[in-house]
């Protein structure tokens, strides 16, 4: 009798896997819209590839020689005494309009300081615009930010400001304010002075 009761219970459970193999279970079959999976994948074709959208071209960047650079008045920063922005301004001067955005290299150039050299390379916040244009006879502008030494010690006071615009490799050059010393902190991990990103000026 007990055995008549196993073999009864091991016909029921094949039954039930030989419905589910025969999809009565209400699966769906591979390459049907609701089975996640191509059709085309599900006969082992290759299925056809995506079509990239044409990536965006930029306006070509300005080259040095379109470029006039001038330094505005530095101004002292309200939150960090002792600390100055001092206007960065790039103006085309070609007949092209010609894209100026990323970070200026900029150098500081003044006395021969006995530890550091005469020049000063300052580090570059990549802060400003992603894409700028700038038409014939217009500007663009970033800052340069700056320590003063504190008052007592010893005072390095550029001469000349010498910058790269991002993307060149020739530079132009300006005077730097003559009342504005620069702590130099060439080997400090985080120094008090630095160059910002290039910012589209007001319309």
């Amino acid at each position: 009798m007990l055995g008549k009761r196993i073999s009864i219970g091991v016909t029921a459970v094949a039954g039930v896997f030989a419905l589910a193999a025969c999809g009565t279970s209400g699966g769906t079959a591979a390459g049907s819209p609701d089975s996640g999976t191509p059709a085309a994948a599900a006969a082992g074709q290759a299925a056809a590839p995506a079509v990239a959208a044409p990536a965006a071209t930029k306006t070509p960047r300005c080259a040095t020689a379109d470029l006039s650079v001038s330094l505005g008045k530095p101004a002292e920063k309200s939150d960090a005494p002792g600390q100055f922005e001092v206007p960065l301004t790039y103006k085309n001067i070609s007949k092209r309009t010609c894209g100026l955005y990323g970070v200026p290299g900029v150098d500081l150039i003044g006395p021969d300081d006995p530890t550091f050299g005469p020049v000063y390379h300052l580090p570059r916040v990549d802060n400003g615009v992603k894409d700028n244009e700038v038409t014939p006879g217009t500007t663009a502008s970033a800052t340069i930010t700056v320590l003063k030494p504190a008052a007592g010690a010893k005072a390095w006071t550029p001469s000349k400001l010498k910058t790269i615009p991002a993307g060149q490799t020739s530079a132009l050059t300006a005077d730097w304010p003559a009342n504005l010393p620069v702590l130099r902190q060439d080997a400090a991990t985080h120094p008090g002075s630095w160059v910002n990103g290039i910012l589209a000026d007001p319309a």
